[in-house]
């Protein structure tokens, strides 16, 4: 019983934590031109994605575990909306007319590997995709993003993306890194290499384009 009452209070105490964080950071986010929501679990978030993206919308995402998770992409498969997954194309010539297309899309879903406490965003890319249609291209970009990837400062985000978010998206591929091996970034030169394309957001331009969503849950790499 008083493991019980220890982990209750636990939870209770870092939801308490979390919710302040939250409500810091999404103040920080407005000032720099984000809009910027804070969801719960799963549920609010698939509710607040269908009261931000309109029917009939032209969707897709970058890779992303933290969008699959929530059930983001089932969610907007099954919905009203058209959508552009590369992962129901086979040939590599038609995954790059969906990276492609990505430029043209009402909404692009993406996560982050990395968030500082003042609203810095940074990101990592192999090929560089996902970082060009953040930066660049589409309507409107979504950001969902577990309270897990919150830094104290910018230096801290590109180490946590360099150093934690890149090895473990590593260990997924077939690749030779020396990260792959033992877990470290090693500042490789490797042709293998996803750490090809940094990208360090300081504000969303033009204002309102990015929209974050952040959630109290541990979410992606």
């Amino acid at each position: 019983m008083y493991k019980l009452y220890v982990n209750m209070e636990n939870k209770k105490v870092k939801n308490i934590r979390n919710e302040r964080l939250a409500e810091l950071l999404v103040k920080r986010l407005k000032r720099r031109h984000y809009d910027a929501y804070f969801c719960h679990d799963a549920g609010e978030v698939l509710d607040k994605l269908k009261a931000l993206i309109p029917e009939n919308s032209t969707v897709t995402w970058g890779g992303s575990d933290t969008i699959r998770s929530l059930g983001v992409t089932d969610m907007l498969k099954a919905g009203n909306y058209e959508v552009y997954d590369r992962d129901d194309v086979t040939t590599t010539e038609d995954k790059l007319r969906v990276y492609r297309k990505a430029f043209e899309c009402d909404f692009y879903l993406s996560s982050v590997n990395a968030i500082s406490e003042d609203g810095v965003i940074v990101n990592i890319d192999g090929n560089g995709n996902r970082v060009a249609a953040i930066t660049w291209g589409p309507k409107h970009v979504i950001l969902i993003i577990g309270l897990n990837k919150v830094c104290q400062d910018t230096d801290a985000a590109l180490k946590r993306a360099r150093s934690t978010a890149a090895p473990v998206n590593m260990s997924r591929f077939d690749f030779e890194t020396l990260c792959q091996k033992d877990g470290v970034c090693h500042n490789c030169l490797s042709p293998d290499s996803i750490c090809n394309y940094i990208s360090i957001q300081r504000m969303s331009h033009p204002a309102g384009r990015h929209i974050v969503i952040l959630v109290d849950q541990e979410l992606g790499y």
